[in-house]
């Protein structure tokens, strides 16, 4: 039986356990900006076959298999993969669920899906050309591709990339090095276990996509509204400067 091959991305994401789950669970951006935008952008899902590409926790996969979409699940993380299937189980919902690296789809088949999730995890992947590759191989022509990462221009790593000055909604961003680091390990916020960070710039990410085989078909930088902004000083803050970035792609 072949088997997931870790690599050092894979490695730090298994050992985050259960500590994801309650940052995924509780984090504002997460579940007041990050998805609820993505979902927006999507659209009606009735009736098509959507891959969730590093699933985390499940929460997509959930929430589009509710809207009516045939959902299979991917993460490297087999606890992830395993509190995903059992919270889908506990709400009666039918989601395939598959432990594998995102560069290596293996037993899933090519071309069979209408759509192809990446949430939040592009900017993770070790091999970042072979996770597209990957998802390129499993969409039907003309398939789409929708993928939010981290804002190449204004966020970083905050030491030595892309930095903050100031505080509260009047803080500015500083950037020190736009092309460095690529790489760093860090906790993520209000986490206590450092996984690795990887920072992809603009040209790095059309490139690859180009080279993969996809059009860029659109590209939003949402801003919150303004019972978002009220929500929070973070919120507020994101309604001058861009941290989440949004692809929608087609083969």
């Amino acid at each position: 039986m072949q088997e997931i091959k870790h690599d050092r991305s894979t490695l730090a994401w298994n050992a985050m356990g259960d500590e994801w789950f309650r940052l995924a669970q509780s984090g504002e951006s997460r579940n007041c900006f990050i998805m609820p935008n993505m979902l927006k952008f999507i659209g009606d899902v009735k009736g098509q076959k959507v891959l969730d590409l590093g699933c985390g926790e499940g929460g997509y996969s959930r929430e589009l298999a509710k809207r009516g979409a045939q959902l299979v699940s991917v993460d490297c993380s087999a606890k992830a993969v395993a509190y995903a299937t059992a919270f889908a189980n506990e709400e009666n919902l039918c989601i395939e669920h598959f432990v594998r690296n995102s560069n290596d789809l293996f037993d899933i088949e090519s071309e069979q899906f209408d759509l192809v999730l990446c949430s939040m995890m592009l900017m993770d992947c070790e091999d970042f050309e072979g996770t597209l590759r990957e998802a390129v191989r499993v969409l039907k022509p003309n398939g789409r591709l929708f993928a939010s990462v981290l804002h190449p221009c204004f966020d970083g790593n905050h030491e030595s990339g892309i930095g903050r000055q100031g505080i509260g909604v009047d803080r500015q961003v500083v950037v020190m090095n736009y092309f460095e680091p690529k790489e760093w390990e860090s906790p993520l916020w209000g986490g206590t276990i450092p996984v690795i960070w990887r920072h992809r710039t603009m040209e790095e990410y059309v490139k690859a996509f180009l080279k993969a085989g996809l059009t860029i078909v659109d590209l939003n930088e949402p801003r919150p509204t303004e019972e978002q902004a009220q929500m929070s000083v973070a919120m507020a803050w994101l309604r001058k400067i861009p941290l989440f970035l949004y692809w929608e792609l087609k083969k």
